[in-house]
């Protein structure tokens, strides 16, 4: 009987491409759903190592969001997965809604500029350069993440349209965008170039399905919202 080729394992790949290697250069973001599966299963079987296992897993599921679905007990009906093993894909999956839900209750949420003032005074009133920060938001308005897109001196700092709305793109689950910037000189009234830089954002954003809700700028005397000050 002949024996097929000994598959190659991932300590013999290069590390660029071991998950492990990647996971820790790159971060979870950066590797595939077979990529952070063979991370769980650890090994493979006999006949492939734990990358081709891992994609044969997803493939003979589903893909992971039924994988997210099944009990231990269904997951042992595939072949090379043992009792240990699916509780340990199934503990680490649960984990991960946990994980998803608290960070959904912990999200501040943005549904007006005075919400986004009262977030970011803290941290930019008082700097002494400029900062220019986008707020990432989902749908129903809660941060996701918060980026800063742009810093300069004591007069200005560099907002591109291309870096608010690269960093929109690069998140998941993004539906809308607030950008904010702090004046050092301590007085918040919106710049002429500030209102022009705000009415390009609104443009990109429209072109690319984004909702813009406001630029905000704070200062140690306060902050103003170009879009409310426009609205008056």
């Amino acid at each position: 009987m002949s024996v097929g080729p000994r598959p190659v394992r991932v300590a013999e790949r290069p590390p660029t491409d071991r998950p492990r290697e990647r996971l820790n250069a790159l971060g979870p973001a950066a590797l595939s759903d077979a990529e952070l599966l063979a991370l769980v299963l650890r090994t493979g079987t006999s006949n492939e190592d734990v990358l081709g296992f891992a994609s044969r897993v997803l493939a003979t599921l589903g893909g992971l969001g039924t994988i997210s679905r099944l009990h231990a007990s269904e997951l042992v009906a595939v072949p090379g997965i043992g009792p240990a093993t699916a509780a340990e894909i199934v503990a680490a999956l649960e984990l991960g809604r946990r994980a998803a839900q608290r960070l959904a209750a912990e999200r501040p949420q943005i549904l007006r500029a005075a919400d986004a003032a009262a977030l970011l005074e803290p941290r930019l009133a008082h700097l002494e350069q400029e900062r220019c920060v986008v707020l990432l938001l989902d749908r129903k308005h809660r941060v996701l993440r918060e980026v800063v897109v742009g810093v300069g001196g004591i007069a200005h700092a560099p907002m591109e349209p291309r870096e608010v709305f690269a960093a929109a793109l690069r998140e998941p689950g993004v539906a809308a965008v607030l950008v904010a910037h702090n004046h050092p000189s301590g007085d918040a009234t919106p710049s002429r170039e500030d209102r022009a830089i705000t009415r390009r954002l609104a443009d990109g954003a429209a072109l690319l399905g984004i909702e813009f809700l406001d630029h905000v700028i704070v200062a140690a005397s306060g902050w103003s919202s170009i879009r409310g000050a426009e609205s008056q």
